[in-house]
């Protein structure tokens, strides 16, 4: 076997695999000598279509964010609302009853700032009263979860009143019933938790109590969100959200309770759903070449 035989078997193999293996090697033969019969190479019906799938990568990842859009609520997300230390989010409020009579004490309420009967007093441990009334002004917060420590059980008879006070005149009152909170599974008879309890502190609002006589209330509230207008220096968002849970004392409820995720005032989190489509091959179509008289021959 020589040289020229043993090229023209490797040509043979080569051309049984690819059809059109020398197909653009001969294209000074022309049109005219295109002979289709022996082709293999058949029309898919694809031709023409191939641009409809470069937009098509082997595979990706498609994200977006379920029930809003991020940039119609961007002040609210989560990477932008500020954090609450948890060491300072709590407000203890000492109502006491010096007198012989029922009084009615008036807790916040800082633009009225209506004074307390004789013989009561409010005080608040971590700060002042007057304090938190001036603050309450500017910087508004909302209170989620209050523990209501009294003297005597019987004070928990006396609803809360929370009341919103305008300067046009307006005054609305809703009444929060401590009782509900109270069950008998609760060892402690002064004492009770309610996690339900809510209520926006601002200028306008204020809690007011019935205290009985020789009697001390002491509320602990637990704020959730608050309004920092010192953030606007740092171009920041004016909100603030605490993150962890308020505590409720019993260490198997807070560690579940810590795997839940919070909320940024009632707006939903954002969702992520990834999922992976199925890659979509790119049809590539076979242009055909008119085959060199050499195949044609050897086909023959």
């Amino acid at each position: 076997m020589n040289d020229y035989d043993e090229l023209m078997r490797y040509q043979d193999d080569a051309e049984d695999r690819f059809d059109d293996y020398d197909g653009d090697m001969d294209m000074h033969d022309g049109y005219d000598d295109y002979d289709d019969e022996d082709e293999d190479d058949f029309d898919s019906g694809f031709e023409g279509n191939e641009d409809g799938y470069d937009d098509y990568d082997e595979e990706y990842e498609d994200e977006y964010v379920d029930d809003y859009e991020e940039d119609g609520y961007d002040d609210y997300t989560r990477t932008s609302i500020g954090k609450i230390d948890p060491n300072d989010r709590t407000l203890t409020v000492v109502v006491k009853n010096t007198s012989g009579d029922q009084a009615e004490a008036v807790v916040f309420g800082g633009n009225e700032e209506a004074a307390q009967p004789a013989g009561v007093t409010v005080t608040v441990e971590e700060s002042s009263h007057k304090e938190v009334r001036e603050e309450s002004k500017a910087n508004p917060f909302k209170i989620s979860g209050m523990k209501y420590s009294v003297s005597n059980p019987l004070q928990f008879d006396n609803v809360l009143k929370l009341t919103k006070r305008t300067a046009a005149g307006s005054n609305t009152i809703r009444v929060y019933q401590p009782r509900n909170a109270t069950s008998p599974q609760n060892f402690t008879q002064q004492l009770i938790d309610d996690d339900n309890f809510e209520l926006n502190v601002t200028g306008q609002d204020s809690l007011r109590v019935t205290i009985n006589p020789e009697t001390t209330a002491v509320f602990t509230f637990t704020i959730k969100a608050r309004a920092n207008m010192g953030n606007l220096l740092k171009g920041n968002n004016v909100a603030e959200l605490s993150r962890v849970p308020r505590t409720t004392g019993l260490p198997q409820i807070d560690l579940i309770r810590r795997r839940k995720r919070q909320t940024a005032f009632g707006i939903r989190p954002r969702r992520r759903r990834r999922f992976r489509r199925r890659p979509v091959r790119r049809y590539r179509p076979r242009r055909r070449y008119p085959i060199s008289s050499l195949r044609r021959r050897r086909l023959r």
